[in-house]
C-alpha cells in the first residue's frame, strides 16, 4: 500500500495542503474544527507521521451523566473514567453532571455545551425539552448516542433491553411463587427515564399474558431514589396488604426496601431488583434479595464510546448495535 501523503490528508479532510501542513506541524492559526477535520483524515488514512502535542484532546467527547453519587451512575462514571486514560492524547472525553429534575437546565447543558464538543453521549431524561435538544445535538450533524435510556428512539442506543429485563422480573418471580398466592408491587425512580417505563410495561405484560391467576399486580409506587420515600412507600403498601409476596425495584431505591424487608420471614416476600454493588451483593447473601438484574454499565461506557469512535472514522471496528446483555445474578453465582 503507498505511504499517505499531506495530499491525500488534504482531500479527506477537503482543506488544502497548506492547512494539512499546518495542523501537523503545530503552527496554529487553523480553526480548531478545521483542525479536528484534518486529525480525524490522518487517522483515517493511517497516516505515519506523529501528532503534534499541541493538539491534545482537539476530538472532544461530552459524556453527559446524572446523580454521580448512586453506586450505578459512580461505576459508569469510572468507566468512562479508564477509558479517556486509554484513549490517544487527541481524544479527549469531558464528563459533565445534569441535575434530574431540573430538565430545562438540562436541556440548556445540552444545547449550550462549556467546551466545543465533536460528539456527545448522554442519559436523557424523558422530557420534551430534554429529548428536542438531544435531537437538536443531532442534527448539527455531530455523533450522539443516547445511554441507559432511549427517549429518542430514532438515535443510536445503548444499553440493556429493559421491556426485556421487566420480563425476566415476571417470568422469575412468577415461577419461584407458582405455590404461593398473593399480591406483586413494583417500585420505580419515576417516570423521568424511558428505561424504567419499559421495565414496568415488561413486568406487567408478561403476568398479563403468561402470570398466574393466583398474582395480582396491585400498583408501581415512585420513591425518586431515595431511601426513606421508598420505606414509607412499601410500608404503607404491606400495611394496606399483608398478601404481598412479590416486590419488583425496577430502579428506584434499594436500601429502603431492604430496611422493609429485613426482620421479616426469610423468603417471605420474593424481591427482584437491579444494579449488582456491595448492598445488592449483601442483600443477596443475606436472603433478602433473590435476584439481581445488572445492566454492566461499564460495558455500556465501552461500547458508547466505540460507537462514538466509529461515527467519527477514528475506528474501523465494527461496534454492535445489539442491546446489551443483562446479567441474572443470585446468592448462588455472585
Amino acid at each position: 500500500m503507498a505511504k499517505k501523503t499531506l495530499k491525500d490528508v488534504a482531500s479527506e479532510a477537503g482543506v488544502g495542503t497548506a492547512t494539512v501542513e499546518r495542523v501537523l506541524n503545530g503552527r496554529g492559526g487553523v480553526r480548531p474544527e478545521t483542525v479536528e477535520k484534518v486529525l480525524v483524515a490522518a487517522r483515517r488514512l493511517g497516516y505515519g507521521r506523529a501528532l503534534p502535542e499541541a493538539h491534545r484532546g482537539v476530538v472532544r467527547i461530552e459524556v453527559i451523566l446524572v446523580r454521580p453519587e448512586t453506586s450505578f451512575y459512580s461505576r459508569m462514571n469510572e468507566a468512562f473514567e479508564r477509558i479517556a486514560a486509554s484513549l490517544d492524547h487527541d481524544i479527549a472525553v469531558h464528563r459533565t453532571f445534569a441535575r434530574e429534575n431540573d430538565p430545562v437546565d438540562f436541556a440548556r447543558i445540552i444545547a449550550n455545551p462549556k467546551l466545543r464538543r465533536s460528539a456527545l453521549i448522554v442519559v436523557a431524561p424523558d422530557h420534551p425539552d430534554v429529548v428536542e435538544s438531544v435531537r437538536k445535538a443531532a442534527s448539527r450533524g455531530i455523533p450522539v448516542v443516547q445511554i441507559m435510556t432511549r427517549p429518542a428512539p430514532e438515535l443510536p442506543y445503548v444499553g440493556i433491553d429493559n421491556y426485556a429485563a421487566g420480563r425476566t422480573a415476571a417470568h422469575y418471580m412468577s415461577q419461584m411463587l407458582s405455590a404461593r398466592a398473593g399480591t406483586l408491587v413494583a417500585l420505580c425512580h419515576s417516570g423521568a427515564y424511558e428505561n424504567h417505563k419499559e421495565r414496568i410495561r415488561g413486568f406487567s405484560t408478561y403476568l398479563a399474558e403468561r402470570g398466574s391467576p393466583a398474582h395480582r399486580f396491585a400498583e408501581v409506587m415512585f420513591d425518586r431514589d431515595d431511601e426513606h420515600d421508598a420505606m414509607e412507600l412499601l410500608g404503607k403498601a404491606i400495611a394496606r396488604d399483608p398478601d404481598i409476596v412479590g416486590v419488583y425495584s425496577a430502579g428506584g431505591d434499594n436500601k429502603g426496601v431492604a430496611r422493609i424487608l429485613n426482620g421479616r420471614a426469610r423468603d417471605a416476600i420474593f424481591w427482584v431488583g437491579h444494579e449488582l454493588t456491595d448492598p445488592t451483593r449483601r442483600y443477596l447473601r443475606q436472603g433478602l434479595m433473590a435476584i439481581v438484574l445488572d445492566q454492566a454499565p461499564e460495558i455500556q461506557a465501552r461500547r458508547s464510546i466505540d460507537l462514538t469512535l466509529k461515527s467519527l472514522g477514528l475506528m474501523e471496528v465494527e461496534v454492535s448495535t445489539e442491546p446489551v446483555r443483562f446479567l441474572t445474578v443470585t446468592s448462588e453465582n455472585l
